[in-house]
């Protein structure tokens, strides 16, 4: 269940199990297959597999984790196709790719809305969203301030849960 902190809301690991709905991101893998048909591409084992261990994790997963639930289920799939992937998931805005503070790799996890930001553990490594208007307010300062338009905002924030801070 979220708990509220001010105006925004802290997602708990329960919460965070559940499938993240966005506009871009299919849920589930007919709504991939539909999106991968409707850009022109092929729905192909590896993609299924990557898809679904996506799905079932619903966590920020490396490269490198990623292969081993797909090889788990589908021994065939090598490391290269789970990478192309990735990729074309990225490129159709299915995915999100998050380089997280002192981490050499990057972590993977289904796309969702901006307004969600990331609280990275400095203890246990633990991943959050945090949901709230601040990204709003980023991107408005960008535009009206810096007459930038953002594309994407990845915010992360590190510290300590309130688990490690007990």
């Amino acid at each position: 269940m979220a708990r509220a902190v001010g105006s925004a809301r802290i997602v708990t690991t329960e919460e965070r199990r559940r499938p993240t709905i966005s506009a871009m991101s299919p849920v589930n893998t007919d709504g991939m297959a539909a999106t991968l048909r409707s850009e022109g591409h092929r729905v192909t084992r590896p993609r299924r597999a990557v898809w679904s261990a996506l799905q079932e994790a619903q966590d920020h997963l490396t490269a490198e984790e990623l292969v081993r639930l797909v090889q788990r289920r589908e021994p065939g799939v090598n490391i290269a196709s789970v990478y192309r992937a990735l990729a074309l998931f990225a490129e159709l805005d299915m995915v999100r790719e998050s380089r997280m503070v002192g981490e050499e790799s990057s972590r993977w996890e289904l796309a969702h809305p901006d307004e969600h930001f990331h609280l990275v553990c400095d203890g246990c490594g633990r991943i959050d969203h945090h949901i709230g208007s601040l990204v709003q307010g980023v991107r408005d300062h960008l535009a009206d301030g810096h007459e930038f338009e953002p594309r994407s905002v990845e915010l992360i924030v590190t510290g300590r849960c309130g688990t490690c801070t007990s």
